[in-house]
C-alpha cells in the first residue's frame, strides 16, 4: 500500500487565466494584503490572447506562468497548476483571477483550518460588486432541489427549490456546507490529493459541486468561513462567449446528475432532465 504524501505548511496560489484583462493586476495587488505570508503564484493559462498573463509573470518575482497549451477547462487547468508545487506546499488557494481579496482574508481561512482538522476545503464570504452576498456555500443538489433549481431557477427566481439549494435562509456563520464556490477555495492538499483533484471531464461549471461532493464522501469537510471576505468582479473572460458558457453549464449539470444516478431505472428520469435543460438552454439563448 502506497504511503500518502506528507506536505509542509507553505501556501501556494493557482489561478486559471483566459485573457483576464486588468482584473489580474487587482487580484495580485490585493493578494498581498490578504495574508502575512508570501505565497508563490502560478497562472495556469488556457490560451490567453491579451498578453496580460505573460506581462504580469515577467514583472512579479513570485508569479510564474504555466502555459497549458490549449483551453483545458477550469478544473483540468487548476489541477495542472497545483501539480507545479512541491511537497512543502500543504495549502493551495484555487481562485478566479477576477477576485479582489479582503484584507487578511486568506489568513482568516488558514485560522479556520486550524479549527477544523477534517476540513478539506474552505471558502470565504463572496460579495458581488454591488455589495450583495453571493450564496457560495450550498447544499449538494438532490434530484428534487437540484432539478427544480436548474430547470426553473432563471424564470422563477423565488422558487422553493432554489431557495433551499442556495441556502438562502441559512444564517451567515462558520459551518460545514455541501459544496463551496470554486471561484475562491483554500484547499488542504492532502484532501485534494485524496480525491485526485478536480474531475477534468467538467470543462466549466459543476466542477466545484463535484469536488465538494467527493471531498465529503472521502471523509473531509467543506467549511464556509464568512469572517474571510472577497469580492468577485465576475465573468470577464466568459462574458465574450455567453452562449457557449450556457451550453457548458447545462452539459455539466446533466453530467453531475447522470454520474450519480446510473442504471436502467434512472434512464427515463435522466432523459426528462436532459430535455428540460435543453429547453431552458434554448429559451435563455433566445433571450
Amino acid at each position: 500500500m502506497t504511503e500518502p504524501r506528507r506536505y509542509g505548511d507553505e501556501l501556494a496560489v493557482v489561478t486559471v487565466t483566459y485573457s483576464p484583462g486588468e482584473t489580474l493586476e487587482r487580484f495580485l495587488d490585493t493578494l498581498a494584503e490578504a495574508t502575512e505570508r508570501e505565497p508563490q503564484v502560478v497562472l495556469a493559462d488556457n490560451g490567453s490572447t491579451d498578453g496580460v498573463p505573460e506581462r504580469v509573470a515577467a514583472e512579479r518575482p513570485n508569479v510564474r506562468l504555466l502555459v497549458t497549451g490549449e483551453n483545458l477547462g477550469y478544473g483540468a487547468a487548476a489541477n495542472r497548476g497545483v501539480a507545479e508545487f512541491g511537497d512543502e506546499y500543504g495549502w493551495v488557494i484555487v481562485a478566479n483571477p477576477d477576485i479582489e481579496w479582503g484584507k487578511g482574508s486568506i489568513d482568516e481561512l488558514l485560522k479556520a483550518a486550524s479549527r477544523w482538522p477534517r476540513g478539506g476545503s474552505f471558502g470565504p464570504l463572496i460579495r458581488e460588486t454591488n455589495g450583495e452576498v453571493y450564496p457560495s456555500a450550498r447544499l449538494l443538489p438532490s434530484l428534487g432541489k437540484g432539478v427544480g433549481h436548474a430547470v426553473v431557477g432563471r424564470v422563477w427566481r423565488d422558487n422553493p427549490w432554489t431557495k433551499a439549494y442556495r441556502q438562502s435562509d441559512t444564517e451567515v456563520r462558520e459551518r460545514p456546507a455541501g459544496w463551496l464556490s470554486g471561484s475562491c477555495l483554500l484547499l488542504r492538499r492532502e484532501a485534494f490529493d485524496s480525491v485526485d483533484g478536480f474531475d477534468p471531464r467538467y470543462f466549466m461549471y459543476f466542477e466545484d459541486v463535484d469536488l465538494g461532493d467527493r471531498i465529503g464522501k472521502a471523509g473531509w469537510q467543506n467549511v464556509y468561513v464568512p469572517s474571510a471576505e472577497v469580492v468577485h468582479i465576475g465573468g470577464h473572460s466568459t462574458s465574450k462567449a455567453s452562449a457557449k458558457m450556457l451550453e457548458a453549464h447545462h452539459l455539466s449539470a446533466y453530467r453531475y446528475m447522470a454520474d450519480r444516478h446510473q442504471g436502467a431505472e434512472w434512464k427515463p428520469l435522466l432523459a426528462a432532465i436532459k430535455a428540460g435543460l435543453k429547453l431552458r438552454l434554448k429559451l435563455e439563448t433566445r433571450k
